[in-house]
């Protein structure tokens, strides 16, 4: 190698490093502040629990089972069928006979502007009757104590939004390139974790498979139906909270509930593709984003052929993956494919950016969101 390109090389193994250590450092410290909700209410407390369900016949009853097998606190369970087209509604029919908290409700037609799951969650939150809601996805199995644990932690904290990330169940190669990416983001490029400390909106986070709210904070900001044609309902919802001068937190997630989001890398990379275009995949975000990631988790790995300098970057960037994979308990086999994860998660965002260019809506489960166009 000639003196010029060591010298490059050299320069970028450093960039590398400095890119690195930041998320290294940001996720330890958010890793650290990162509470596990624990105990049960204090005085009379129901927790709703709301599943809005399309085409779930293969998850809705593992789901709502585990939901009315809460302990702790006093819950119902609601399903909102939003036009199902295999048996969903009838398995919860079947269920509802053996248990009186579970309800079953058809979604009405979904109007303009709206997307599907926020359109369902505003009708489920109107009929239920807890002093808490909780919205869970279809694919997502509560723990017994969850449901009291996360009422308990918003009573105890007085927080109005309590949220965290389920453990992921990952069963094949697509969804380990896929999946882990959610942790990545949320515990090693927020500042402050999404902990409750910070009262700013735009620091807020929420994963929207696991959500849970004060009734009457949610009335207050208007709920669901404030935003009607977002597809990130989750973190719409807590930056809306911490707007109208409410406090959020995310939480542990692993202890509460687990989920298996997608099967396979089809299901996984058009699930992340849906939802880009509100998150990095805009014209000025996403540049800047490449940096970041490719910089501290792509590029030690091309530079270390040429330099050993690349070394510490790339130790850096493996270690935050595997403290985030044993505090969330994911699989450990997943850590090793952790820079091809990256590149994958680059590769969604320039996608949807891209086809926003040329005119492609975001689409799930047969439904079109959005104009066309850059976000």
């Amino acid at each position: 190698m000639s003196e010029a390109a060591n010298g490059l090389a050299q320069g970028l193994a450093w960039a590398a490093l400095g890119l690195a250590a930041f998320p290294a450092v940001l996720g330890a410290l958010n890793l650290r502040g990162l509470r596990r909700p624990r105990g049960t209410p204090p005085g009379p407390t129901l927790v709703s629990i709301l599943v809005p369900a399309r085409d779930e016949a293969a998850n809705i009853a593992a789901c709502v089972q585990a939901a009315l097998a809460s302990e702790g606190v006093a819950v119902e369970v609601l399903v909102m069928d939003d036009g199902s087209q295999d048996g969903t509604a009838a398995i919860v029919r079947d269920l509802m006979r053996q248990d009186r908290r579970l309800r079953l409700l058809p979604a009405p037609p979904l109007p303009p502007g709206w997307t599907g799951k926020v359109h369902a969650c505003a009708r489920l939150a109107e009929a239920a009757r807890g002093t808490h809601l909780l919205f869970i996805d279809a694919d997502v199995r509560l723990a017994p104590h969850a449901a009291a644990a996360m009422a308990a932690h918003a009573e105890d904290h007085e927080i109005a939004l309590v949220t965290g990330v389920p453990r992921q169940e990952i069963g094949s190669l697509g969804e380990a390139l896929t999946v882990p990416a959610i942790n990545l983001m949320m515990l090693g490029y927020l500042p402050g974790g999404g902990r409750a400390g910070s009262r700013r909106a735009s620091l807020a986070a929420a994963c929207g498979q696991l959500v849970l709210v004060q009734a009457a904070a949610y009335a207050a900001v208007g709920g669901h139906g404030a935003e009607p044609g977002i597809l990130h309902d989750g973190l719409a919802l807590a930056r809306r909270l911490r707007g109208g001068g409410f406090r959020t937190e995310v939480v542990d997630g692993a202890p509460l509930a687990r989920c298996r989001m997608y099967r396979g890398f089809r299901e996984g990379w058009d699930g992340f593709l849906k939802n880009a275009r509100e998150g990095m995949a805009t014209p000025l975000g996403l540049p800047v984003w490449t940096v970041l990631l490719a910089g501290a988790h792509l590029l030690p790995w091309l530079l270390l052929p040429f330099t050993p300098a690349a070394l510490p970057a790339l130790l850096l960037s493996l270690g935050l993956r595997a403290a985030i994979t044993a505090r969330m308990r994911e699989l450990w086999w997943t850590v090793p494919l952790h820079p091809a994860t990256v590149a994958v998660a680059l590769a969604i965002q320039w996608t949807a950016l891209l086809g926003g260019w040329l005119g492609r809506r975001p689409a799930w489960k047969g439904r079109a969101y959005g104009p066309p166009g850059p976000a």
